[in-house]
């Protein structure tokens, strides 16, 4: 069984399911990947097209095929060698709608449930009317108006016996033991009634656990019953003075309190995941929750039918650093369990956005990450430094405010504060406010006074967060220099006068050792407001507002930075190298903003600047006349719409009318999210119909060639151009992430070029027969790149390299990184590297910024002579010769001051290999 080398992301749904996955293993098995590396399996919302929204962590998901179909898959890919790495979510449930059993005990019994410790909810919530209960905000309307218009009925469940309070797709239910109130008039028997009045909460798998309740479904059977049943229902219709009061009386009696969406952002009082309300926190920081969610998991590992984890979103978890130690323990404690035919082999990885600067804490003990850091770093050093001036004047010549990354994430995190976190904050200031009333030095920290400071820091605050409330971390270094800078800049927006609470505030934040239960709160409660602040401000509103260049607004990138020298590169790499060599190297993701060669061809412009520059100052004049609203949509947002569809126009006119509209049905529906993400004009919580279709219209229009065939005529044109130059970027993209310190992952689908937009348009249906047909053609790496456009050159590229990888993995795994030097003329344009180990050496070498090296559009080799002008310094012993995985005839001869003209001939990426001893 092979270890982990190369893994294939896969987006599982009931249009996609285990047993589809594993009539592609075979496929997989001849790219050359390892394992399957599966988004969550286990038991979902219906119709889940993610797997996210987990309802039940005890079973694998029936949509998906079930236990069996895993079984299934597992046993395809062991026949392949294979193995399987599952995403599992921790951080958080499913809830409202139904079938979320701990969720609807704990509406049951309110903070008594058993469960009631299973979710973060403030029972000691600032408002007094939710002291003891739940807010649970998911009315369509305000409270009254929902009960004034009989949205709100009472129904009881034949098969569990329970009442349930149901309003469209959600149910609530009622506390068992008001069901004796309900039942005592009705001629239930006495004591049915008795015994549901003595009801208390306890851990029942479902509610046929209660006895009771099991009694009162039996005689809700009889002909009594129903009848019984049915008057208790009817003087509970909302639709009467007598049954609104009613029903009014009994809901205020439960432990949660129904209440309109729009009440969320200011009254919440538990934790979600970041704004979503349908997504409740867990805490597993405790160590039954922690069971709850992961026997099942366990299991499955212990009985060989996966072999690692992905885990989502760790920075919403409360102790990440002790939640990873403790999960590698519980794995590690069944391993001897697992069958021969698994391997032994385990791996951990965490999803977590690394800010400029920051690395994945060593104290976790975890292979890696999922490679959102790679995915910014080799976007970036494939960006061109020189065409930022250029770049930064456009978009400063049409954005209507903000002007830099940093003056529009700073808007952002005030307007998400604000508008979408304004209850944890809120919560984070009396908790602050509390514990200065215990200090005669602090007492008068008022919390208006406090709600200012808290506030300009967070403003401030650039990374997910700290760790300091969890003990399992270690040092705290980074996050004290976080901190201290983030305080620095506020301080700039502060009076003087509350320069001292600043101080105070970041003291108590970072405070370590002997903490008190107050202090240790108020850190937890910054550490999870930071993260969902950071990921709402700005990969979700941020991005979406932010113009200069859309190729740099991906997850786990600074918009701010265009590019990355390549002397930092490789310091990144060397650093992952010694660090954690089996983290994942990602370029495309089922969050990806856009896809992995749609960002390479906009990284075209960076090079290409001044003509960019043109062009869209005439589009802009040209296409003034196609707005039927004035400013619809407004130059922020005009500009923005160009390069998406830069990014995603197809290499290859459409073919018929039906091609055309499915383009535009893609755009149009990026753009409706990109403009309600942005906030600017619209947004998901107040959608100004009328700008959405002014640039609905817009779009058609430019997208219409009777309205406007100069532009359309423009953007085949400059994509014709620009797309050699794209085409080896990707390549150069593939190459790297295929070769450098770290496991390769490949996103489904992206075999081929991907042009894709943000979810649900980076989730569609993979074509694997085209895919299966192309690589069936074993034409050579020369000749499919006489027809690159069909994308054949990069599957093509993938496979051998992949294959090499399966033949000398411990290159990979294990072998040095040493950046070779490059000099000559074209130097700027060269990456170049080693990867040595038990005498194999690997030569890796790319182009980079290849527009002014001129690559051809019939086959991507390079029109120039500049490259035979430069060379590679080599250190590798002069014993053998070079051979090419890339190119099957090239064989190069070994030499200490090696010339880079063989990249003239063929496309220009090469991997050369030399095996001690002489060519194998």
């Amino acid at each position: 069984m092979n270890e982990l080398r190369a893994t294939v992301r896969l987006q599982l749904h009931a249009g996609f399911t285990l047993d589809d996955a594993a009539a592609q293993v075979p496929y997989f098995a001849r790219l050359g990947l390892s394992h399957v590396y599966a988004s969550p399996i286990l038991m979902a919302r219906v119709g889940s097209t993610h797997g996210y929204d987990t309802l039940d962590y005890g079973r694998v998901n029936p949509e998906l095929g079930g236990h069996a179909a895993l079984c299934r898959l597992v046993a395809r890919l062991r026949e392949h060698a294979m193995g399987l790495i599952v995403d599992i979510v921790p951080n958080h449930m499913a809830v409202g709608g139904s079938g979320n059993r701990w969720w609807e005990d704990v509406l049951a019994w309110g903070c008594a449930s058993t469960r009631a410790h299973y979710f973060d909810i403030d029972w000691d919530a600032f408002a007094p009317w939710l002291q003891g209960r739940i807010l649970a905000p998911f009315l369509d309307r305000p409270y009254g108006a929902a009960l004034r218009d009989g949205m709100l009925r009472l129904a009881h469940e034949a098969q569990s016996g329970m009442f349930f309070i149901h309003h469209h797709e959600h149910r609530f239910p009622v506390c068992p033991r008001h069901h004796a109130a309900l039942l005592s008039d009705v001629g239930a028997p006495a004591d049915l009634c008795a015994e549901l009045a003595a009801l208390a909460p306890a851990p029942v798998a479902d509610w046929g656990g209660y006895p009771a309740l099991s009694r009162l479904a039996a005689w809700a059977a009889t002909a009594d019953g129903q009848a019984a049943i049915s008057r208790i229902v009817g003087r509970h219709d909302a639709r009467t003075a007598c049954g609104r009061a009613a029903l009014d009386d009994l809901l205020g009696r439960q432990s949660y309190r129904l209440a309109w969406w729009r009440t969320t952002p200011d009254l919440i009082n538990w934790r979600r995941f970041f704004d979503i309300t349908g997504l409740a926190a867990l805490c597993v920081e405790h160590e039954d929750v922690f069971d709850a969610v992961h026997g099942h998991i366990i299991d499955l590992y212990a009985d060989g039918l996966i072999d690692g984890v992905r885990v989502d979103h760790v920075d919403g978890l409360s102790e990440p650093a002790a939640y990873c130690l403790r999960l590698r323990q519980r794995l590690m404690a069944v391993r001897h369990l697992r069958p021969g035919t698994a391997p032994q082999h385990l791996s951990i990885h965490v999803e977590k956005i690394l800010h400029d600067r920051e690395h994945l804490p060593p104290s976790w003990q975890v292979e890696g990450t999922t490679g959102y850091e790679f995915m910014d770093q080799v976007s970036a050093v494939l960006h061109d430094p020189d065409g930022t001036a250029l770049l930064d004047g456009l978009w400063r010549d049409h954005a209507i405010a903000d002007p830099t990354f940093a003056d529009t994430e700073r808007n952002a995190r005030s307007l998400i504060l604000n508008d979408v976190f304004a209850a944890e904050l809120s919560g984070l200031q009396t908790q602050l406010a509390m514990i200065a009333q215990c200090s005669a030095d602090t007492r008068d920290y008022t919390m208006g006074r406090i709600g200012r400071v808290l506030y300009a820091l967070l403003v401030e605050f650039h990374v997910y967060r700290t760790y300091f409330s969890d003990d399992a971390q270690g040092g705290h270094q980074a996050g004290h220099a976080v901190l201290k800078a983030a305080a620095q800049d506020a301080r700039a927006h502060l009076s003087p006068s509350c320069h001292d609470m600043l101080d105070w505030i970041v003291g108590m934040l970072g405070r370590t050792g002997m903490r008190d239960v107050s202090i240790r709160e108020a850190q937890r409660r910054f550490e999870h407001l930071t993260a969902p602040l950071a990921a709402k401000a700005v990969e979700d509103t941020s991005f979406y507002r932010y113009g200069r260049l859309l190729s740099r607004n991906e997850v786990g990138s600074d918009p701010g930075r265009m590019s990355l020298p390549v002397a930092s590169f490789h310091k990144e790499n060397m650093y992952r190298s010694r660090t954690c060599p089996d983290t994942l190297l990602a370029t495309a993701t089922h969050d990806h903003k856009r896809g992995e060669d749609a960002r390479m061809r906009l990284a075209v412009l960076s090079e290409v600047a001044a003509r960019w520059h043109d062009l869209v100052n005439r589009w802009i004049v040209g296409n003034a006349h196609l707005r039927r609203r004035r400013m619809t949509p407004d130059r922020v947002d005009e500009m923005i719409l160009y390069q998406a569809m830069l990014g995603a126009w197809p290499l290859e006119p459409w073919p018929d009318a039906d091609a055309r509209q499915g383009f535009q049905d893609r755009i149009v529906a990026w753009q409706v999210k990109a403009l309600r993400e942005a906030k600017r004009h619209t947004s998901w919580t107040d959608p100004d119909a009328g700008y959405e279709e002014g640039c609905r219209e817009f779009t058609q229009r430019l997208l219409d060639p009777r309205a406007s065939g100069g532009f359309i005529a423009d953007m085949d044109a400059i994509v014709a151009t620009m797309a050699p130059a794209a085409a080896v970027n990707s390549l150069a993209q593939l190459v790297l992430r295929l070769t450098l310190p770290g496991v390769a992952d490949l996103y489904q689908g992206t075999e081929l070029w991907d042009f894709s937009l943000v979810d649900p348009d980076n989730r569609r249906p993979v074509d694997f027969m085209l895919r299966q047909a192309i690589l069936r053609q074993e034409g050579s790496v020369r000749q499919q790149a006489a027809h690159w456009r069909t994308g054949g050159v990069k599957l093509c590229l993938l496979q051998k390299l992949l294959a090499f990888r399966a033949q000398y993995p411990h290159v990979f795994s294990k072998g040095s990184y040493e950046p070779v030097e490059v000099s000559g003329p074209a130097g700027k344009h060269v990456i170049a590297f080693l990867r040595r180990h038990d005498g194999i050496a690997l030569l890796v070498v790319v182009v980079r910024h290849c527009w002014g090296l001129v690559p051809s559009p019939h086959d991507l080799h390079l029109d120039t002579s500049l490259l035979g002008q430069t060379f590679l310094l080599l250190t590798t012993p002069a014993n053998t010769q070079w051979r090419s995985i890339v190119h099957e005839d090239r064989v190069q001869a070994h030499t200490k001051r090696l010339s880079l003209s063989f990249l003239e001939d063929g496309i220009p990426v090469e991997c050369l290999v030399q095996v001690e001893g002489g060519i194998s």
